[in-house]
């Protein structure tokens, strides 16, 4: 099977019971955001500037496990922010399971490794040590960090942890190949903390899936090498998206980077073409969401949008239309569905009926739509493509990872060109407080504190470029 079988009839069972009952609108999977904080300022998210006054504001854990039980989803995404910055997710992970939910952390993977120590740190026994060996040969695991879990003490084996299981991905953002992904994240070194999590997720037993935007300057060759690579370290699955311009996000990228969001996002028709060749990628790696959806995407059929399907309970309460658009904030999951109109939303017949609308093709709005489909080749090619057989692995060569570490790694992630003219500047310049032979600030650790990323740093030093470049003209 593509998929899981446990997972794919506890949603098969979820959607059959509603419709016997006949249901109206009803929810598949609940995008639960504990928090707005996080460690990155990603282009093209509108997060932190949406919820900019309420970013130290946090559900409570008893709120976040209570908005799961009254929407009844079987899937819950916690998402964000960062949910590994939620000081209790441990433990909603747990409540969560408790009421049997299946369960992905969308995380930009910076913490992850942190949150495997400690559960290994947890659980650990001499019989974990050739497991804990392999983490260190394969440089996952320092020997100082390795000694701390051996000699884990009696806190630490009863702190709660995440730990592995069936019902829970780690669900890891990665929008391209190490040069791009850094870029988006707007720090450099994040992409190889991906990989190292995710390298370290596999050998622990636990599950994986990545999610990632596409954009208008997005290269499609380079996600086929992303994906190839990510299937060659045993990934899981796929969530891939058009990268679509709702007003947070442009808001975001206008203000805070004086970018026009036209040269970023995707039309409808720029959307099609660039996903006109998703379903062979379907056949080729294990993409989640439909065919249905993905010859929506590809430009061969309509769908009606079903936001209401994956509603968002936030801070501020259930967020309504949709993860994307805020029109505003309900106490209650039922008050939302009865109050929202949700046929002034979407796109019917190549017509928006909200402006906001007109280039959304997002997963959140339009992938349910297929699994809800009540037709009977939809229900077929659905049904085919999860009890078909699981793509099969790509293997790794040499020649792929040198086209996947294509930044950083080599000295070219986007500061190489500002760091080079900055250590030209200060090239022998000294004093109290230099390190290395001058004051260039040491390169940004991927584990970086909270809201800033590398854009700050990168605003400084490519004004000192700039700066560099004007004395190399007057020079002259």
């Amino acid at each position: 099977m593509r998929f899981p079988f446990a997972l794919t009839f506890k949603i098969a069972k979820h959607i059959t019971r509603h419709r016997l009952k006949r249901t109206p609108r009803f929810a598949m999977v609940l995008q639960l955001e504990p928090l707005h904080t996080c460690n990155l300022t990603c282009t093209g998210c509108g997060r932190i500037r949406e919820y900019s006054t309420s970013l130290k504001d946090m559900v409570p854990l008893e709120q976040c496990l209570a908005a799961a039980d009254e929407c009844d989803a079987p899937m819950v995404s916690i998402c964000g922010g960062e949910p590994l910055i939620y000081p209790k997710i441990e433990e909603l992970v747990a409540g969560l399971r408790g009421q049997g939910r299946i369960i992905y952390i969308c995380t930009n993977g910076v913490f992850m490794r942190k949150k495997m120590r400690e559960y290994l740190a947890s659980v650990f026994t001499p019989a974990h040590e050739t497991v804990l060996a392999r983490l260190v040969a394969e440089q996952l695991v320092t020997e100082k960090e390795a000694e701390a879990i051996r000699k884990a003490d009696a806190g630490a084996k009863s702190k709660p942890v995440i730990a592995p299981s069936k019902w829970m991905y780690w669900n890891v953002h990665v929008d391209g190949l190490e040069y791009t992904h850094d870029l988006i994240v707007e720090r450099e070194g994040v992409f190889k903390e991906c990989v190292a999590a995710i390298r370290m997720a596999k050998i622990l037993g636990y599950q994986t899936a990545t999610n990632t935007t596409v954009y208008k300057e997005t290269a499609m060759p380079e996600l086929v090498d992303m994906y190839k690579y990510l299937s060659s370290l045993g990934v899981d699955g796929h969530t891939i998206s058009p990268g679509y311009d709702y007003d947070a996000a442009k808001k975001d990228m206008v203000k805070r980077l004086g970018r026009d969001p036209k040269e970023f996002f995707l039309t409808r028709t720029l959307t099609r073409e660039k996903f006109k060749d998703i379903e062979e990628w379907g056949k080729m790696f294990t993409i989640f969401g439909t065919p249905v959806y993905q010859e929506f995407l590809a430009g061969k059929r309509e769908l009606t949008c079903t936001a209401w399907a994956i509603p968002t309970y936030n801070v501020k309460g259930w967020k309504a239309p949709c993860y994307l658009m805020t029109d505003g904030h309900f106490a209650g999951y039922q008050e939302m569905l009865d109050t929202v109109d949700w046929e002034k939303y979407g796109v019917v017949d190549g017509v928006a009926r909200d402006a906001r609308c007109e280039n959304c093709m997002v997963h959140c709005g339009y992938d349910p739509s297929g699994a809800l489909s009540t037709k009977p080749r939809d229900n077929w090619i659905n049904m085919k493509f999860n009890f078909g057989a699981r793509p099969a692995a790509f293997p790794s060569d040499a020649a792929l990872e040198k086209r996947v570490f294509n930044g950083v790694t080599i000295g070219k992630g986007h500061l190489a060109e500002a760091k080079a003219a900055v250590n030209k500047e200060f090239s022998g310049a000294k004093s109290a407080y230099a390190r290395n032979g001058n004051d260039l600030p040491a390169a940004p650790s991927a584990g970086g504190g909270c809201g800033g990323g590398d854009a700050g740093q990168r605003d400084e030093l490519l004004a000192k470029l700039d700066g560099a470049r004007k004395t190399d003209v007057n020079a002259g």
